[in-house]
């Protein structure tokens, strides 16, 4: 970013406004995605709350924001709901799954019954299939939650339980047995930066869903030609 100097005031005190609006919370030391969690549980305050995974990028196909999406759902059920999408089962390592039904009626939205964390195609198939998804697919998280204030409650026994270890997936799978819990299929992607060539893919998905798309697509047929 490039700041000129009639502009620094003014960026100065809109960046201060926006830090006075973020909280942040450091986790110490790994001990797990669910505690890393558990590490907002004041902040979070026995209330409602939005959770990005943040290695994901998120790009809707809709008029909508994929997090507004997700939030409309959550208030209009009443529940907690997880955005997912259909993921073919080579893809099951990287993810967490969920296995369930499709809510009657809806073409999108699911009943959460089981959540397992990167399961094997053996576990995906005893547990995970669900009925209406095309063979050999899954609904695998996207990367957007709104979890209800049981989540904290039970990652607080988790932490308890074993401090040094708290995943996320076994505590989502007991919300599923506790309360109503939905999976939507968003209108978007996800884009896991965290996977080989997963920064350039994110950035391509970002650069194709703008306004310079014709652009793009004409330097990529470019650099494709250059090839020997």
């Amino acid at each position: 970013m490039v700041i000129c100097p009639g502009d620094r005031d003014a960026y100065a005190a809109a960046a201060g406004d926006l830090l006075e609006r973020l909280h942040f919370v450091e986790q110490a030391e790994p001990r797990g995605y669910g505690h890393a969690l558990f590490c907002a549980r004041d902040f979070a305050a026995d209330e409602p709350f939005l959770h990005f995974v943040s290695d994901h990028l998120f790009v809707s196909g809709g008029a909508s924001t994929c997090a507004a999406q997700v939030v409309k759902v959550a208030e209009a059920e009443s529940c907690a709901v997880s955005a997912v999408q259909p993921t073919r089962e080579n893809m099951l390592p990287l993810y967490g799954v969920v296995g369930g039904h499709r809510e009657a009626g809806q073409q999108r939205l699911y009943v959460i019954e089981n959540v397992l964390e990167k399961p094997t195609p053996t576990e995906a198939e005893q547990t995970l299939i669900v009925p209406g998804l095309r063979a050999g697919h899954y609904l695998c998280f996207f990367g957007i939650h709104v979890l209800t204030p049981a989540v904290m409650e039970f990652l607080a026994e988790a932490v308890a339980a074993n401090p040094s270890n708290v995943p996320l997936s076994p505590t989502l799978d007991r919300l599923a047995k506790k309360e109503r819990y939905l999976a939507l299929e968003l209108e978007g992607r996800r884009h896991n930066m965290a996977v080989r060539y997963g920064m350039l893919n994110a950035q391509l998905a970002l650069a194709l869903n703008g306004n310079e798309r014709a652009e793009v697509l004409a330097l990529l047929v470019e650099q494709l030609a250059l090839r020997p």
